[in-house]
């Protein structure tokens, strides 16, 4: 069975299913989870050098920075879920 993949910018992409949270980096408790999580070897920085606008969380506790609106990622990971097969924009 194909797994649904999260068009996170940039050509990557992440499973859908194991997202767990998708978060707005503009606040001090945000920025904590993502020095943490480059302390702990974590974070995925997909952002090529570009402004953090969105943090998306795994199930597997990885933080995963995109250059991407966190309302856009958003709009595509509820798109994604409700209809699966459809292709998503870039």
């Amino acid at each position: 069975m194909e797994q649904p993949l999260l068009n996170i910018g940039f050509g990557n992409t992440v499973v859908a299913d194991r997202v767990v949270a998708i978060l707005s980096p503009n606040s001090s408790p945000m920025k904590r989870v993502k020095d943490e999580a480059r302390e702990d070897r974590r974070l995925i920085d997909v952002t090529h050098g570009r402004k953090t606008r969105a943090i998306i969380v795994t199930d597997s506790n990885h933080v995963i920075l995109s250059a991407i609106q966190a309302e856009t990622v958003s709009s595509r990971f509820e798109a994604l879920i409700q209809n699966p097969g459809a292709p998503q924009e870039e």
